[in-house]
């Protein structure tokens, strides 16, 4: 389910439906799972935060995440990028503990950002909510 949910917010990303045909770094429904924190970036992230990570201002409010001085604490961009703030979605239910990580230590590391402490999907984990009881678990 995460797979398919996550390969829809890939599709919907503004503009990727001309991409499908020309862009060499699309991700499709079975390559979603394995995408690089560059490649969410390119296909999630900047359809609000740019391409250039410099924010933008319009029809809503999308921070910098370029030379963004909350960036040093590690902490912080994955709990933006799990539990979502204001108009920002929650994409924790769609991505893996690892695809958070690599997403957050490539915004870290690039667009300015110089921050070397990089994290590990154990890093993520705790940041993860319980998982709801199943009728399984009964």
């Amino acid at each position: 389910m995460k797979t398919i949910i996550l390969a829809i917010a890939l599709l919907a990303t503004p503009g990727l439906a001309l991409a499908q045909k020309t862009d060499a770094d699309f991700i499709d429904a079975k390559e979603a799972p394995h995408a690089t924190g560059q490649q969410i970036f390119t296909h999630i992230c900047q359809g609000c935060h740019m391409a250039d990570a410099k924010g933008a201002v319009g029809a809503g409010h999308y921070p910098a995440l370029a030379g963004n001085p909350k960036l040093a604490s590690a902490a912080y961009p994955v709990v933006m990028v799990m539990n979502g703030r204001g108009a920002m979605p929650a994409f924790g239910p769609l991505l893996s503990d690892a695809q958070v990580a690599d997403v957050v230590n490539y915004v870290r590391s690039h667009f300015g950002n110089a921050y070397t402490d990089t994290l590990k999907p154990d890093d993520v984990k705790p940041f993860r909510p319980p998982a709801a009881p199943t009728d399984e678990d009964n």
